[in-house]
């Protein structure tokens, strides 16, 4: 007997598809402009297994029934239909020149 017959589960499950350090989308419910919108919005993965991948998000995403999760991470299944790789870059934040010398 097999090590797949015994265990019964397909090598989808054992592939990893997402790791830490990964930028993706994730289909949610967020603020876009103002509005409660549920859209692809862009994260980091934090935390992954063979079955589940965490991901961090740096603005407020909502559960379905409305609820703002406090600390940004959503969880989502390995190879789910509401994740995918990141099209684009992430978008970098403005840095301040306030307090910042320039050499001569």
């Amino acid at each position: 007997m097999t090590k797949d017959a015994v265990a019964g589960t397909s090598s989808t499950v054992a592939d990893h598809r997402y790791q830490v350090g990964d930028i993706v989308d994730v289909l949610c419910d967020h603020n876009h402009k103002g509005d409660r919108v549920r859209d692809w919005l862009q994260g980091v993965v934090v935390q992954a297994d063979y079955k589940m991948v965490a991901v961090q998000f740096l603005d407020d995403v909502f559960l379905t029934d409305g609820w703002m999760v406090p600390d940004r991470i959503l969880f989502c299944q390995q190879g789910a239909a509401n994740i995918r790789p990141s099209a684009r870059r992430r978008i970098r934040r403005a840095r301040s020149t306030k307090g910042r010398r320039r050499s001569s």
